[in-house]
C-alpha cells in the first residue's frame, strides 16, 4: 500500500486480547502504510511462530530492517532467529551475560518518506505476543515531514544503533546460520523442539483448580508444525538444562502436540451412544505432514520402552512414567499404559487413523474435566532417559 501525504497523526492505545485489536494487525498495517526506508524491531523474545506471522510483511518492506533480540533467556529460539534472517532482517543478539538481567524492550518502528509509526509496549515477536496473549502498547502514527516527529524517530534509532559500539562484548551481529548454531551450542539459544514446558506450581493431590480460561474476542493462532524427524542441533552440555539453568530432573524434548482436545480425548464423552474409553488416541495432531503418525509413536517416541503382548493379538503394550502438568499445576508422576495396534491391513490403518493410544489410568481425576475441552496437550520425552515423559495440558 503506497503511503499517503494527507493523514492526521494520532496516538492510540492497543489492548490485545481483551479487545479485538491485535499487535499482528497493528504491525503489518504499520509496515504496509508507511512504505518504510528503515524498520527497527526490538524485543526480548523471538520464536519461529512469531516471525512466520510477519515474515512476508518484513520481506515486502524491501528496506533496512534491524532486529535487536534478547538471548540467554530460555525463550528466544534458533529457529526464530533463522526465520528472521531469512525474512531479510539484520539480526543483533543482545546477551547481557546474566539470566537475571533481561534485555526486555519491545519496540517496533517503521520510518517512511512522509509517514512513520511506532508500537511501544509489551508484545514480543512470538505468536502469544502478536496475537494470543493479553498485551498492551501505545501506537504512534507519526508525520515524517515534521521535525519533532523525525527527531523522535532519530532518538530511538540512535539509541539502538549505538549499542554495538557501547557493548561490543554483549551485542552479537549474526549473519550466518552457523553462528546461530554456535549460540545454541553455548546455551544462549534454545531449540523449539527441546524447550522445557512451563514449570508447574505444586498443589495437593486432590487440589481443585476451577479457574476457567478467559474467553477473549481474539482468534487463537497455532505455532508451526512439529518436525521431529528433522535433525536437531547438538545437545547442551550435561551441566546445563535446556534453558541454561541448573540441570532439572527432566530435560524434555517436545515430541507431539494435539489439536484442540475433545470430550472423547479426555474420556468424558457426552454423546448418548459414545462410551468413555479412558484413553487418548495419539493421532496426527500438529505433526509435520511428512510424519506418518501410525508408526511415529511406536518407532520413535516410545521405542525405548519394554514392549510386550497384550490380551489382544494385534496389540502390544508398554508402561512408562509420565509427569503431569495441567494448567500450569504439577499433578505428580504416574505410570501409564501405552497400547499400539500392529496390524497394517485393517480399514482403520488404511484410513490413517491413530494406531497408538495412551491410557489415562490414575490421571483421570485430573484430565477428565470439561474445562480442559478445547485446550491442547503436549507430549515431551526426556532427552537423557527415553522412558520418562511429560504431559502438559494447557
Amino acid at each position: 500500500m503506497a503511503e499517503t501525504r494527507d493523514h492526521t497523526p494520532r496516538t492510540t492505545f492497543l489492548l490485545q486480547g481483551l479487545t479485538e485489536r491485535t499487535h499482528l494487525v497493528a504491525l503489518t498495517t504499520l509496515l504496509a502504510q508507511t512504505t518504510p526506508h528503515r524498520v527497527l524491531l526490538s524485543v526480548a523474545y523471538v520464536t519461529q511462530g512469531g516471525v512466520d506471522l510477519i515474515a512476508s510483511a518484513v520481506s515486502a518492506a524491501g528496506c533496512r530492517v534491524d532486529a535487536f533480540v534478547g538471548i540467554r533467556n530460555g525463550v528466544t529460539t534458533l529457529e526464530g532467529l533463522n526465520a528472521l534472517m531469512e525474512a531479510g532482517a539484520s539480526v543483533h543478539c543482545v546477551d547481557t551475560g546474566d539470566q537475571q538481567l533481561l534485555f526486555h524492550p519491545k519496540i517496533y518502528v517503521a520510518w517512511g518518506r512522509t509517514r512513520a509509526g511506532a508500537i511501544i509496549g509489551s508484545a514480543n515477536l512470538t505468536v502469544g505476543g502478536l496475537n494470543n496473549n493479553i498485551e498492551s502498547s501505545v501506537v504512534l502514527d507519526l508525520d515524517a515531514t515534521k521535525d519533532e516527529d523525525t527527531e523522535f524517530l532519530e532518538s530511538i534509532c540512535a539509541e539502538f544503533d549505538g549499542l554495538s559500539a557501547a557493548y561490543p562484548q554483549n551485542i552479537v551481529h549474526v549473519e550466518r546460520v552457523a553462528e546461530l548454531n554456535n549460540l545454541y551450542e553455548q546455551g544462549r539459544l534454545v531449540d523449539e523442539a527441546s524447550s522445557l514446558p512451563p514449570r508447574g506450581s505444586r498443589v495437593a493431590s486432590g487440589g481443585a483448580d476451577d479457574v476457567p480460561r478467559m474467553s477473549l474476542p481474539v482468534e487463537w493462532l497455532r505455532g508451526p508444525s512439529i518436525r521431529p524427524p528433522a535433525p536437531t542441533p547438538k545437545p547442551l552440555p550435561d551441566t546445563m538444562g535446556t534453558m541454561g539453568l541448573p540441570s532439572p530432573s527432566l530435560k524434555p524434548k517436545l515430541m507431539w502436540r494435539s489439536k484442540d482436545l475433545t470430550e472423547r480425548d479426555l474420556g468424558i464423552p457426552s454423546g448418548r451412544n459414545t462410551h468413555p474409553t479412558g484413553s487418548i488416541n495419539l493421532d496426527k495432531g500438529l505433526l509435520d505432514p511428512s510424519v506418518d503418525h501410525r508408526h511415529y509413536f511406536r518407532d520413535e517416541v516410545f521405542d525405548a520402552l519394554d514392549w510386550g503382548p497384550s490380551r489382544h493379538s494385534t496389540v502390544e503394550e508398554a508402561y512408562a512414567r509420565f509427569r503431569l502438568i495441567v494448567k500450569g499445576m504439577e499433578r505428580g508422576e504416574f505410570e501409564l499404559r501405552v497400547g499400539h495396534t500392529t496390524s497394517t491391513t485393517t480399514p482403520s490403518y488404511r484410513q490413517r487413523n491413530a494406531m497408538t493410544r495412551l491410557s489415562w489410568g490414575p490421571t483421570r481425576e485430573f484430565v477428565g474435566r470439561r474445562d480442559l475441552v478445547g485446550r491442547t496437550m503436549a507430549l515431551y520425552r526426556d532427552r537423557t532417559d527415553r522412558t520418562r515423559f511429560v504431559i502438559e495440558i494447557d
